[in-house]
């Protein structure tokens, strides 16, 4: 099985990490696609817009717009390409996945949850929620960025804090996503400070 990546040199890492049993390949430009490929990862946010001409299968990674709001069509999946979510065991993935989608997914030792095609999956809605409530906190002058990192860390068990968690998915990926949400439902609604600090 021939895999092409299209992301960062953390994103080319992640996504390969462990992974010996299929054949990479790095591309330096989406113009470097070969017929060969039997799927393609984007994981560079926003990287490709016309996605009419496309024969393989593709999953970028595309956290805050959908599959109809892209236009794409039925070879085209979405993954979360955000930080550490490449290299979790379990991905969810919006879009039609038939045979030769399971197969690639259980090529990259992963297993899969389909989820509906809307804005922030499960997952990154979850933790978009959890950062802005982190901003909300330190808003109101509770406790500092370290401490508040800190409590919930010991509290929760979590990796991360949600200062830590914005930090290495970036801040602004959280706010674009919160501002999506928030269009349909109030309670996404960014912190001020969030928005503030990400203008």
């Amino acid at each position: 099985m021939i895999l092409a990546v299209f992301g960062n040199d953390e994103q080319w890492n992640e996504i390969k990490k462990d992974i010996t049993d299929i054949e990479w390949l790095r591309l330096n430009s989406l113009n470097d696609i070969t017929k060969d490929i039997d799927a393609i990862f984007i994981i560079e946010e926003d990287a490709i817009t016309d996605y009419n001409n496309l024969s393989t299968h593709y999953f970028i990674n595309s956290v805050s717009r959908t599959l109809k709001e892209l236009n794409a069509p039925e070879n085209v999946l979405r993954i979360n390409g955000w930080h550490g979510f490449l290299s979790r065991s379990n991905w969810e993935i919006a879009g039609a996945v038939n045979e030769k989608v399971i197969g690639i997914i259980s090529a990259l030792n992963k297993q899969f949850t389909q989820v509906p095609d809307e804005p922030g999956f499960i997952a990154a809605r979850v933790l978009a929620m959890i950062i802005n409530e982190g901003w909300f906190t330190l808003e109101e002058k509770i406790s500092t960025m370290a401490e508040i990192d800190t409590a919930m860390k010991l509290g929760t068990n979590y990796p991360y804090g949600p200062f830590e968690w914005g930090e290495l998915i970036g801040e602004k990926n959280i706010l674009k996503l919160l501002q999506k949400l928030s269009t349909n439902n109030k309670r996404y609604a960014p912190a001020p400070l969030l928005k503030a600090k990400n203008k």
